[in-house]
């Protein structure tokens, strides 16, 4: 299973491809638009 930690507005939340995240107000953020978050705290690509 692949998956990454990401950290926004200093909580931690566990990502997949495709998840739709349920996270606080993000000021530059338009409805249907795509986020970028430059904390990524750990990746795993489901490979050992």
């Amino acid at each position: 299973m692949k998956f990454a930690v990401i950290e926004t507005g200093g909580k931690q939340y566990k990502v997949s491809e495709g998840d739709v995240v349920k996270i606080e107000k993000l000021s530059d953020y338009k409805e249907g638009g795509k986020v970028t978050f430059d904390k990524v705290l750990f990746i795993d690509d489901g490979k050992t």
